[in-house]
């Protein structure tokens, strides 16, 4: 999928995010994170966003397991291979799990559409492609 320089850096939320290690105690660790038009950023600390990893949006199957509890809420991002990587962020002002459900959503809605352009593209490149189907309609 082709997009412009403008969509690719157009950053949609900053700040801080807490993500669950995946070691054998689990322990809840401050990321900061920086949501784009295409991907989520998560870097260990906000002094050095070099080491950071990236999640594309286009390996992220869905926002999954919102739950609230009195200080937090929790959720989980299912990737398309189903790993799941568990997140907390504090309470209302901080809505996370919202901000990157709607980019994941926006991003498969471009996705699509450009897919879908792409299709009417080759069919109207190759217009004896069309009377061939035509013909085998009933």
């Amino acid at each position: 999928m082709k997009m412009s320089a403008a969509e690719i850096s157009e950053v949609l939320k900053e700040g801080e995010l807490e993500k669950r290690s995946d070691s054998l105690l689990q322990f809840w660790k401050r990321k900061t994170c920086v949501l784009t038009t295409d991907s989520l950023n998560i870097y260990p600390d906000t002094q050095k966003r070099t080491r950071g990893k990236e999640l594309k949006l286009q390996a992220i199957k869905k926002v999954d397991c919102v739950e609230r509890t009195g200080k937090f809420v929790y959720f989980t991002i299912v990737t398309t291979d189903n790993k799941e990587i568990d997140f907390r962020c504090p309470g209302e002002e901080n809505c996370w799990n919202a901000v990157i459900t709607m980019a994941l959503i926006d991003f498969q809605n471009r996705k699509a559409i450009q897919d879908f352009k792409t299709l009417q593209d080759n069919e109207s490149a190759s217009p004896g492609q069309q009377e061939r189907r035509m013909a085998r309609a009933p």
